[in-house]
């Protein structure tokens, strides 16, 4: 049986790359999305409220205008990379990045007198000193500038060699801040970031190696050099660049949901909240302070720094408290509402309520606008090492026409 084709004009899913490990991601169920989006869509740009990964700007980017919005910052470059990126005579080479963070890594090494070695971490007692020693960068007063992640996580996601590499990087990424090409080469970065940290895709925690196998699975991780990933993201992406500026009105935005809200009219908003109790910022902070790169408090609990070694007054969403939740989905009606705009949002049957109280409250809401309910069983990634690594829901599209 051939598959049906695409209705005239409607949108499909194009191949994009990824950047990051992310929870909740609806990669493997954007065709579900877009089915839900077309639906809706009857022109004017698809505004992404809770873009986090940005996945929906890179798969349909291309074809409609998009307003991708994320209240963390990390989000807004990925979608400036999938959106807004370019080549020009301008675009440097990997190669040419590399070599000038190579000379700052060298510099700094040679200055810090670092030159701890993991090949000698035979037994669990040798790996942890060596461990300890890196983290005692921690204290360490920096003469240079553009030492933030030597500082703040030597010897906890990344070695202390891994964290010179991200600092030198982002220091050579500043160069370019201007140019196009700009948000690739950071999105590069944290996708090298995300496959060289001990953790499992977040940084929720780092992990201690208390045993031999944490500590084989630890240096693994380790012994991974983060330049070779880097590079190979980066030339993906910059090889598949057009040397020609895009067509298509797109804009970024990083605002609180419903501020975001107030600056739309028409056209479709796509709505992917968070469903369950953890904080985003909690898991994403390092790649938030990755962009911001402005040097944050740690946060500290009963007079000691949070193992997670979180960034200060990171952001708390209401999509997360259960006393809030219900307050936070009516704002999210009304202000699609007042934009008069459709709505495409996803929830779960995993969610801080269920999707029942949420299609009661949008149908309060939209008194007069039809409600439709979509499903499909999906397994969600929650990024865990533990055998609920994947877990079974039912996820569902509310879809609220014009």
């Amino acid at each position: 049986m051939q598959p049906a084709c695409p209705a005239k004009n409607s949108i499909i899913q194009q191949d994009y790359p990824h950047y990051i490990k992310y929870m909740g991601s609806k990669s493997k169920l954007m065709d579900f999305v877009i089915e839900g989006i077309n639906e809706i869509h009857t022109g004017g740009a698809v505004c992404d409220l809770f873009a986090g990964s940005a996945s929906l700007a890179g798969a349909i980017g291309n074809q409609v205008p998009v307003h991708a919005n994320d209240i963390q910052h990390y989000s807004s470059v990925i979608a400036q990379a999938y959106l807004m990126a370019w080549k020009s005579k301008d675009c440097p080479a990997s190669t040419e990045l590399i070599e000038r963070a190579s000379d700052i890594v060298a510099n700094n090494q040679k200055a810090l007198g670092l030159t701890v070695s993991y090949t000698e971490a035979r037994s669990l007692e040798a790996f942890n000193a060596i461990e300890k020693q890196q983290q005692a960068l921690i204290d360490y007063t920096f003469r240079h500038p553009w030492h933030l992640f030597t500082k703040t996580y030597s010897g906890t996601w990344w070695s202390a060699e891994q964290c010179l590499w991200i600092d030198a990087l982002r220091q050579v990424a500043e160069n370019y801040k201007y140019l196009p090409v700009y948000p690739v080469i950071l999105s590069s970065l944290m996708y090298a970031m995300a496959y060289t940290s001990q953790g499992t895709g977040h940084y929720a925690q780092y992990r201690d190696a208390k045993t031999q196998s944490s500590m084989r699975d630890i240096l693994l991780y380790r012994k991974r050099e983060l330049v070779p990933y880097f590079k190979r993201k980066y030339d993906e992406v910059f090889g598949s660049l057009a040397s020609r500026k895009p067509t298509l009105s797109h804009r970024v935005t990083a605002l609180d949901y419903a501020q975001c809200l107030t600056t739309i009219r028409g056209g479709t908003v796509y709505a992917d909240p968070p469903y369950c109790f953890v904080h985003y910022s909690r898991f994403y902070h390092a790649i938030e302070t990755l962009i911001l790169y402005d040097y944050p408090g740690i946060q500290v609990r009963g007079g000691r720094v949070v193992k997670g070694r979180y960034r200060d007054n990171r952001h708390q969403s209401p999509f997360c408290i259960s006393t809030q939740v219900a307050l936070a989905f009516e704002i999210l009606f009304e202000g699609v509402k007042k934009a008069e705009a459709g709505l495409v949002l996803s929830y779960s049957n995993t969610g801080m309520i269920t999707v029942e109280e949420v299609g009661e409250i949008a149908a309060r809401i939209f008194n007069r606008r039809s409600v439709k309910l979509l499903t499909i069983d999906h397994q969600h990634m929650t990024l865990g090492r533990q055998k609920d690594r994947h877990r079974d829901v039912e996820e569902c599209l509310v879809l609220i026409k014009k």
